[in-house]
């Protein structure tokens, strides 16, 4: 299945007719959002921890079949050594997220541009990523953002734990289009304010192609990789992309239209 979001939910520039409608109520954001999105990645979790309860709400508000990528926590990758995160790990995922239950999609791991490949220490790192939570499986992907992460020896340790690297379309960032895993994570950061969906529409037709293509268990044409031998090759996967970051006003805008070309 190929969900499509946007980054959070609650954002001034989108309310008063821009997406939601006027005079919408706040509290009743994310009830409109999940019904014009298939996902919703929270940047939330990434600040500050939250409570069982607040993950239930999430999943009670949300129809069936919606997913909810979770930020882990910057206190689990902003580290200098990450095989000393455990603890943090832990924590991350023993906050209530198991409450979500099937409408956890995702856990996004991400780093900062500063941080280089350290081939033992992410071994380590991802050893961590524990891929069960009071039942539930856990999916992981990693973001990174450092030249030095091109390298075969980075895709295989991921392919290896079926972790998804995330493939970014960014101005600022590598991409790396390698599927390591059995489902694939876009973020595609590349939107323009004056375009009123973000890509246009040659664009976001190019990227409901690539989307079809890794759902079909293709690694597409035209993408940058660093070993591209396939993860399940030929086998169906889930995808998640997400319309964030570059113009989040046109963030909306530009998921809606990409739901509609999927």
């Amino acid at each position: 299945m190929i969900r499509v979001g946007i980054g959070g939910w609650t954002y001034e520039p989108w309310r008063d007719g821009v997406f939601f409608p006027e005079k919408w109520p706040q509290s009743r954001e994310l009830e409109y959002a999940s019904r014009k999105m298939t996902a919703i990645e929270v940047n939330g979790t990434y600040y500050s921890g939250f409570k069982p309860p607040t993950f239930r709400k999430w999943h009670d508000e949300t129809p069936e079949g919606f997913v909810f990528t979770l930020k882990a926590s910057r206190y689990c990758t902003n580290r200098k050594v990450l095989a000393e995160v455990g603890e943090s790990v832990g924590k991350f995922v023993n906050q209530g997220i198991s409450e979500l239950g099937p409408k956890l999609g995702a856990i996004l791991w991400q780093f900062m541009a500063t941080k280089k490949f350290d081939a033992a220490d992410f071994a380590a790192f991802i050893k961590l990523l524990p891929q069960t939570q009071d039942g539930l499986k856990l999916r992981h992907a990693i973001e990174v953002r450092h030249d030095s992460f091109n390298h075969p020896d980075f895709v295989k340790m991921c392919r290896d734990a079926n972790v998804a690297i995330v493939f970014a379309d960014s101005a600022k960032y590598p991409t790396l289009a390698d599927v390591t895993a059995d489902f694939v994570y876009a973020r595609l950061e590349d939107a323009k304010a004056e375009v009123e969906t973000g890509y246009t529409a040659e664009e976001l037709d190019r990227w409901a192609r690539i989307s079809r293509s890794w759902a079909e268990g293709h690694q597409p044409d035209g993408l940058t990789y660093a070993d591209r031998a396939s993860h399940h090759a030929g086998q169906p996967r889930d995808v998640f992309v997400y319309m964030i970051n570059g113009a989040k006003e046109r963030a909306p805008a530009a998921a809606m239209s990409l739901i509609e070309r999927v």
